[in-house]
């Protein structure tokens, strides 16, 4: 029996080069043994991407399309897409092809080894600056530290999960979800691949630093509650800074009630709105989730109409369990 592969690929103004995409993932599938199906999921795109698309898969019936209504982020496409997939694995891939299909038959190979998730990491990262690697490098070990998964080092979305897997992450729901930081925390028999991820074949990055600060904070605040616990000890940080300068203060003949005061008062306020900063981040991701939208509207779907329905049950499913 042939195995079927699904291929999850968020697209969000990738004009430049979704045709390249296409074309690339058409030659690759053509050449292998299993059946597969592309599964673009558009998050709101301006440019002619979604046009593209839809040219291409008049006559590749391999391809699907998801549309959003709007842009709703990189995160949300791909728990998207994993909704609509029907393979018996599924891989996630950008649609930039930084993460080469080749790559795909190794991942393949360790499923069929027994492994229910295969993870691409990457060995080397080109057309990147300097400053995005060390802040990305920086990111994942900080993330290590903080955390209750161990996630791996040095990976993206880029992997392969079974239909076992797939289903679990259906199940998670989270207004604003960290996908890998899912794929780890969901368990099961997971390993890597190491690849070399290319440098974009055309356009220009849709993750920049303000996108990634976001990406950084939903991961740190949906999997780990030390940064809360830091609130506790920021509060004694202002009672020992003080007693600690009235000494200085004492043993220099420098005491005076209005240097004492000021300083105290600067340090203090500081410190509170550090603190309120860190309660927001957790708060405001409660009232995601109390508020209870739908983490996505889907305006369109062609070569899988039929499917759309039991998708939108499935969504009012879990928010109803909830």
């Amino acid at each position: 029996m042939t195995d079927t592969i699904s291929i999850v690929l968020p697209v969000f103004n990738e004009e430049a080069g979704i045709k390249t995409t296409i074309d690339t993932l058409e030659n690759y599938v053509a050449k292998q043994p299993e059946d597969y199906e592309l599964i673009f999921v558009d998050d709101g795109s301006k440019d002619k991407s979604v046009d593209i698309i839809k040219s291409e898969l008049e006559h590749n019936d391999n391809i699907k399309l998801v549309e959003f209504s709007r842009n709703f982020g990189h995160q949300i496409a791909i728990t998207a897409g994993l909704q609509y997939t029907s393979g018996d694995a599924v891989v996630v891939m950008d649609a930039d092809l930084q993460d080469p299909p080749e790559v795909i038959p190794s991942m393949i190979k360790k499923w069929h080894e027994g492994y229910d998730i295969v993870y691409g990491k990457r060995k080397q990262r080109d057309g990147e600056s300097f400053f995005k690697k060390f802040t990305a490098a920086m990111f994942y070990r900080t993330f290590k530290k903080l955390a209750t998964i161990d996630m791996p080092l040095d990976t993206g979305d880029f992997r392969l999960m079974n239909r076992k897997a797939v289903t679990q992450m259906q199940r998670l729901h989270e207004q604003d979800p960290f996908v890998r930081g899912q794929v780890t925390w969901i368990g099961f028999k997971q390993t890597s691949v190491e690849y070399h991820r290319h440098e974009r074949i055309a356009g220009e990055t849709k993750y920049p630093l303000s996108k990634m600060i976001k990406l950084a904070l939903d991961g740190i605040t949906s999997f780990s509650m030390k940064p809360l616990q830091l609130v506790s000890f920021f509060s004694v940080l202002p009672l020992v800074g003080g007693l600690i300068y009235l000494i200085y203060l004492i043993a220099v003949g420098g005491f005076t009630a209005p240097t004492v005061g000021i300083t105290l008062m600067l340090f203090s306020v500081g410190l509170v709105f550090l603190s309120l900063g860190i309660f927001g981040s957790y708060l405001g991701r409660v009232l995601d989730q109390v508020n209870d939208r739908p983490r996505f509207i889907v305006r369109d779907t062609v070569g899988f109409q039929e499917r759309q329905s039991s998708i939108h049950r499935l969504e009012t499913r879990q928010r109803v369990s909830r």
